[in-house]
């Protein structure tokens, strides 16, 4: 297992964080309006376009380690903008890869260069209720009418959905999952207010209805395996947060870090007195080790694809925490000015929590790693 990163890969770094830090220079990421949220996002996609960024994990990138890669990107995003990162990625990683994983060619020609080329936004409407589908059959419905589809049921936590140009709906056709590609505009289809959230203030996020919404058959794709797509779905959406959780570690760990050098007291920086430093080698210790548990799972996730849902669970479960706990202890180092809102650190730890309960909730994944561990899944 080699998690090192190539001098290339060093340099994609680089360029992507020159790009992005130059670009939030100025720009109110966490705005809960509409229209800025979705300029932003634009702008980004567009400027990331110019990179190999967009299509790793979604094509092939040469000379780069796949996922690998990709952690090692997200990180630095994530690092620079929860919001931002979550909206491309949601975008990107998701529906780009339901398009270059299930889609027909015809599909992918129409949608997914576009895509990546930061021309459109993608969403994906999957959960309903609740934020896991993994207890609960999806209701959402899609029927044939003749060469048409008519789609009808309800989405809960659409990210991106109030700024997406196309919406991947999840429902059941036939007794089968599949997914209809629905374009922003198309008649039966509402797009509600945007979700007031406790962080990620910036993702555009809300609820959509879907009555007797009627799009074209050749709209819809249905996976050979449909069985195994909401899993194969659950996993993306995992490594996103696992991204997520590396990226809010690093900007809590970086700004405490910083602000005990600075910030004195008694005379002397904070950095001197002996608890600061245990709490930052703490935060540290936490950090590395959640880069590596990450690295393995997207490295496995490329090489050893059977064994990977397990491995990323642990993964998403020890990264996401840590990230509270790192997001936490950092703001003890900084006291008042890490409370005031709007400060990186306390924008890490109210974003800490949605990376426990999205995707697979951390309570859901500890009884499946469970399950894999005593043999249950075989």
């Amino acid at each position: 297992m080699n998690y090192d990163f190539s001098d290339k890969e060093f340099n994609l770094f680089v360029e992507i964080h020159t790009l992005i830090s130059e670009f939030v220079k100025d720009k109110n990421l966490e705005s809960s309006d509409i229209n800025t949220s979705a300029e932003n996002i634009r702008q980004a996609l567009a400027l990331l376009s110019q990179t190999p960024y967009l299509k790793l994990g979604v094509e092939k990138a040469e000379n780069y380690n796949g996922l690998l890669t990709l952690m090692g990107a997200m990180e630095v995003i994530a690092g620079t903008s929860p919001s931002l990162f979550l909206s491309i990625e949601t975008s990107t990683r998701i529906f780009g890869r339901i398009l270059s994983t299930w889609g027909s060619d015809s599909q992918k020609e129409k949608l997914l260069n576009p895509l990546l080329n930061g021309q459109i936004i993608g969403a994906v409407g999957l959960s309903e209720d609740a934020l896991n589908v993994d207890n609960d059959p999806l209701t959402t419905t899609a029927v044939a009418d003749g060469d048409s589809v008519k789609i009808s049921g309800h989405k809960q936590y659409v990210i991106n959905g109030p700024t997406a140009d196309w919406i991947a709906v999840v429902g059941m056709m036939n007794g089968k999952n599949v997914i209809c590609l629905v374009e922003k505009g198309t008649p039966g289809l509402t797009i509600g207010e945007k979700t007031a959230t406790l962080g990620y203030e910036g993702v555009a996020i809300s609820k959509i209805i879907l009555n007797d919404c009627t799009i074209a058959s050749s709209q819809v794709i249905t996976p050979k395996n449909d069985k195994d797509m909401l899993n194969t779905l659950k996993l993306w959406e995992n490594q996103i947060l696992i991204g997520a959780g590396l990226g809010l570690m690093k900007t809590a760990f970086e700004s405490a870090k910083d602000h005990s050098k600075k910030h004195k007291t008694g005379g002397k920086p904070i950095i001197a007195y002996q608890e600061v430093g245990f709490k930052l080698s703490e935060m540290l210790t936490l950090f590395q080790t959640s880069q590596l548990f990450a690295y393995r799972a997207a490295w496995t996730a490329d090489t050893d694809p059977k064994n990977v849902e397990s491995l990323t669970l642990c993964a998403k479960v020890f990264c996401t925490e840590s990230a509270e706990q790192v997001a936490s202890e950092a703001m003890k180092i900084l006291g008042g000015s890490g409370f005031l809102s709007g400060h990186p650190v306390e924008e890490a730890f109210r974003c800490s929590k949605y990376g426990q309960i999205a995707g697979t909730s951390t309570e859901i994944s500890r009884v499946k790693i469970g399950d894999t561990a005593l043999g249950m899944n075989k």
